[in-house]
């Protein structure tokens, strides 16, 4: 049996999207910038994309540019929304557990003469408000917070820390990576005073190499990439229309009977987490209920380090992962982990379960059942 529990990493693309985006190669290949047939029909598929995802966010289709993934509307919305609000000051503030692709675009502004405060979070993950509130000064520029973490599953009040941040200081711009909340939360930047959000594709069953970034109507921002001067100027270059068209797909099937795909989604990690918790010396961190993403479940085994488990459950055709895909490929422990405080001996024996509409209760039952036969072996061989 396969059991593939890694969806924060990645996810099974739709068979609605893969058709649309084999069209769309095959068939509807034109450049939207083209002024033919071709080229108009091409432009349709971005306009209906752009429409599609607006309507999730109860947003403009104005609003929207579309990306080649998270990474690059991480990047963009921080560096473009920094440097175009310049003349608030050179402060800018995120916390101490955000992904990488924001993380280290925080350093790299650092490095550059911007003054960076990390704000820290609590034992579950979450932001300290009263924090975050006395790092924001008259210079602040930009905030930048993670909607769900995507390595323990904590949810940020991202709409109370949107108020927070506009009553002390209007003029800060205030990006939120929701990387791993679309499409599992109903998010509103009106109403939770969101002016950046950065979404990527195959986070919600589209493709790779695409996502978008939401730029509220009015919001200074300045464009990082520069060329013929697509997309309002903010992001120039050829359309990825296929990319478009199938992330567009992707964002209105997600959010289809949506209230009944999350109840499942929250029934399966309940399942997986009272499973799990019968076996020894085995600890998961943050919130395992409501409070938490119904997708992420991070898990951590005394007396195993987590690199031997994942392969001993790859081995089981199950596949899961140490942490953010972005970093597996360095050895460096998770700052997360570190963030909410999580015990030494758990740092390098901690991995992350996730689960899609796709997962089924006979797979969680299956990766609970491994793992029940595998620790005792695998501390033992430790011991040894």
């Amino acid at each position: 049996m396969e059991a593939y529990l890694d969806n924060s990493a990645t996810t099974r693309a739709f068979e609605q999207v893969k058709d649309l985006v084999v069209k769309t190669m095959m068939e509807d290949y034109g450049n939207p910038s083209s002024l033919h047939r071709k080229g108009l029909e091409a432009e349709r598929y971005v306009k209906t994309a752009a429409e599609a995802v607006a309507k999730t966010l109860k947003a403009s289709p104005s609003e929207i540019i579309f990306t080649s993934g998270g990474t690059e509307s991480n990047n963009m919305a921080i560096i473009g929304g920094a440097k175009a609000n310049c003349r608030v000051g050179k402060h800018i503030v995120t916390s101490t557990i955000e992904h990488a692709s924001v993380y280290n675009v925080f350093g790299h502004l650092e490095e550059e003469g911007w003054r960076v405060t990390y704000v820290p979070v609590d034992e579950k993950g979450q932001l300290r408000k009263e924090a975050l509130l006395e790092a924001l000064e008259p210079d602040t520029a930009l905030v930048s917070v993670m909607y769900v973490n995507n390595e323990i599953g904590s949810v940020n009040p991202i709409g109370e820390i949107g108020a927070l941040i506009k009553e002390k200081n209007p003029r800060t711009l205030f990006h939120v990576d929701a990387i791993q909340a679309y499409g599992k939360y109903r998010i509103s930047p009106a109403r939770e005073k969101i002016d950046l959000l950065s979404v990527s594709g195959h986070k919600i069953h589209g493709p790779k190499g695409v996502g978008f970034l939401y730029i509220k109507n009015g919001t200074k921002f300045a464009p990082t990439v520069f060329g013929g001067g697509q997309q309002r100027g903010f992001r120039s270059g050829t359309h990825n229309v296929p990319g478009i068209a199938g992330l567009g797909e992707a964002a209105r099937l997600i959010y289809e009977d949506h209230e009944e795909k999350i109840a499942e989604m929250y029934r399966l990690k309940k399942l997986f987490v009272e499973l799990v918790s019968e076996l020894p010396d085995v600890q998961v961190n943050g919130y395992s209920d409501e409070r938490s993403a119904p997708h992420v479940v991070s898990v951590s085994f005394g007396g195993v380090r987590s690199e031997v488990l994942l392969h001993a459950l790859e081995e089981k055709g199950i596949y899961v992962s140490s942490g953010s895909a972005c970093s597996s490929n360095h050895p460096a422990v998770s700052g997360t982990l570190r963030g909410i405080g999580l015990e030494k001996r758990f740092l390098d024996s901690t991995l992350r379960f996730s689960f899609s509409v796709f997962t089924t209760e006979e797979e969680i039952r299956y990766c609970a059942e491994v793992l029940g036969e595998l620790l005792p072996v695998l501390r033992r061989y430790r011991r040894m």
